[in-house]
């Protein structure tokens, strides 16, 4: 008899390159997401970045109101910047552009390549392979990358349910 309690959860990073916009509305969206399919013992997710130069902060005002606004709170979440501890612990490295691929390749052994994905691979709304980063934008931008992510998110939703499951 399979017990899904007893197993223990799939871990999920999302990464960015400061952890202020992009990777924490990725966690906020898939938290609830996970929240929503009554999921949240079976996932664990967390998010960083590959640069330190937000580690600490909460993420950036626009995109906590944007997400606000679709009533997901990412308030309390903080910044921290990509370890080497992160390719052991995490089954899914989930990164927003190809430039943070590239970042954590170079970082990770090559035996953990395997774990990192761009998230909109898990898409098939957008057509996109990258989600943007807002930055530098306007509010507009922190909205169409919500959209984005939660497009992908659901794609990522049925991956982890699919490697969950048991025969």
């Amino acid at each position: 008899m399979n017990d899904a309690s007893a197993a223990p959860p799939v871990r999920i990073l999302f990464v960015c390159m400061g952890n202020i916009c992009r990777s924490p509305t990725a966690e906020g969206v898939f938290g609830r997401l996970l929240a929503d399919h009554g999921l949240e013992g079976q996932v664990e997710i967390d998010s960083a970045g590959t640069a330190p130069w937000h580690v600490g902060r909460p993420p950036d005002a626009r995109a906590r109101e944007a997400a606000s606004r679709r009533g997901i709170d990412i308030g309390a979440l903080r910044g921290r910047q990509v370890c080497l501890a992160d390719f052991e612990y995490f089954d899914y490295i989930v990164a927003m552009d190809r430039t943070n691929i590239e970042d954590l390749k170079d970082l990770a052994n090559p035996a953990d390549h395997g774990k990192l994905h761009l998230l909109m691979s898990f898409d098939e709304a957008f057509g996109e392979e990258e989600v943007p980063d807002p930055y530098y934008g306007g509010e507009a931008g922190f909205d169409r990358v919500l959209d984005m992510i939660e497009s992908a998110s659901a794609g990522l939703l049925t991956a982890v349910r699919d490697r969950t499951r048991t025969p």
